[in-house]
C-alpha cells in the first residue's frame, strides 16, 4: 500500500551467491571476496538451506597459523578448533541456518538479526527454499520513502479512523519522517493511540503533536 515495502520480500536481494556443502575452503574465501559478502548460505537439493558459513566461521584457521605447532588448535575452544580443522562448507558452517520467511515483516527481520548477531539472513519462500537474502542495509531502504507517501498513508491508516471531522479536525505534516499531527481533537485519550499506529508506519523516525482541545460543539 502507498508504495511502501511491507515485507522481507520487497527489499531482499534476489540474485544470491550460495555454496554446496562439498565447497572448499578456498572456494569459500574466493566467493566472499568476489561478491563482496561476509557470509553465505549454504545449500543442498534443489535449494534447501542447511547452514551459514560466515567469516567468523573461516578465521580460526588463521588464528592457528599464529599458533603453529601440535598444540595451535589447544589455543581455541573447541567449537574454534574444530572449525581450524575444517576443509568444506558442511564443516565450517553454522547449522541449523538462521533464516526469514519471505513473507515477514521487517521488524521481524531486525528483531532476528539483534537477537542472533547477524548481520544478513538467508531469505526462504513458501517451498522452504531459498530466495534470497535480506541485510541491515536491506531494512533501512524503508526510510527512503517519501514524506508524501509517509503523510497519506497516516491520513488514511490513522487520522480518518481515529480523527473523524466534526469532532476533531487534525490534518497531518511530515518533514524529514517526522510525522506531526497538528489541529483539534474531541478525545485526547487517542492521542497515544495515534502515537503508536503512526510510528508503526513504514519510514515513520518519529511521531510529534501539535494539538489542542476541540471546542464543545453547544
Amino acid at each position: 500500500m502507498y508504495g511502501s515495502p511491507r515485507t522481507v520480500g520487497d527489499v531482499m536481494t534476489c540474485t544470491v551467491a550460495a555454496v554446496g556443502p562439498h565447497a572448499p575452503f578456498k572456494e569459500i574465501v574466493r566467493l566472499m571476496q568476489d561478491r563482496r559478502v561476509s557470509a553465505l548460505p549454504v545449500i543442498e537439493g534443489e535449494g534447501r538451506v542447511v547452514g551459514v558459513v560466515s567469516e567468523a566461521d573461516l578465521l580460526p584457521k588463521e588464528e592457528v597459523w599464529d599458533a603453529p605447532g601440535p598444540g595451535g588448535t589447544a589455543l581455541l575452544g573447541r567449537r574454534d578448533a574444530a572449525k581450524a580443522e575444517a576443509l568444506t562448507a558442511a564443516e565450517l558452517m553454522s547449522s541449523p541456518a538462521v533464516t526469514v520467511h519471505a513473507e515477514a515483516p521487517l521488524a521481524q527481520a531486525a528483531r532476528t538479526m539483534a537477537q542472533n548477531g547477524v548481520r544478513r539472513l538467508p531469505v526462504v519462500g513458501d517451498d522452504g527454499l531459498l530466495a534470497g537474502v535480506v541485510s541491515r542495509t536491506d531494512l533501512l531502504k524503508v526510510f527512503l520513502r517519501s514524506d508524501a507517501d509517509i503523510a497519506e498513508e497516516v491520513r488514511h491508516e490513522v487520522v480518518s479512523h481515529l480523527f473523524r471531522p466534526p469532532a476533531s479536525t487534525v490534518h497531518v505534516e511530515v518533514n524529514d519522517g517526522v510525522v506531526t499531527f497538528v489541529g483539534q481533537v474531541r478525545d485526547t485519550s487517542l492521542v497515544p493511540v495515534a502515537a503508536g499506529l503512526a510510528r508503526a508506519v513504514d519510514g515513520v523516525v518519529d511521531v510529534e503533536f501539535d494539538l489542542a482541545p476541540a471546542r464543545t460543539m453547544g
